[in-house]
């Protein structure tokens, strides 16, 4: 499982983990049933905190994409459990289009970059 921490990023690396995590599911490289690396591993092989990989499954497993057992791990539940309303979903989606909007980019750069995104994410599920 390859995650990778960006220093720069200004989100925190909890969430970082998180987001590599959800995108994995939803690329298919992490499908039902699959046994997450131990909290103890992740945070070796990434180079951070035991509470900071922690927090990112338990995120995870509010959302219903993670099951964990105390002693077992954590265990990918489904990569099709999270339900929400279109509202929810495209609030998100929303603050990241005024971002790269605010950043100056043009309609145009920013359909490629979703476009280049969607390809990403979707060359894995077909």
């Amino acid at each position: 499982m390859l995650i990778i921490i960006d220093q720069n990023d200004s989100r925190p690396i909890y969430l970082q983990i998180a987001d590599e995590i959800r995108f994995l599911i939803a690329r298919g490289e992490l499908t039902e049933n699959t046994t997450l690396p131990a909290v103890r591993q992740l945070a070796g092989d990434l180079g951070v905190n035991l509470n900071t990989v922690a927090t990112a499954y338990r995120e995870l497993q509010n959302e219903g994409l993670l099951a964990i057992k105390h002693g077992a791990g954590a265990v990918v539940v489904s990569r099709t459990t999270l339900e929400k309303d279109e509202i929810s979903l495209r609030k998100p989606l929303r603050s990241a289009l005024a971002n790269m909007f605010l950043a100056g980019l043009s309609w145009a750069e920013i359909m490629n970059l979703v476009v280049d995104e969607m390809r990403g994410l979707l060359r894995e599920t077909r």
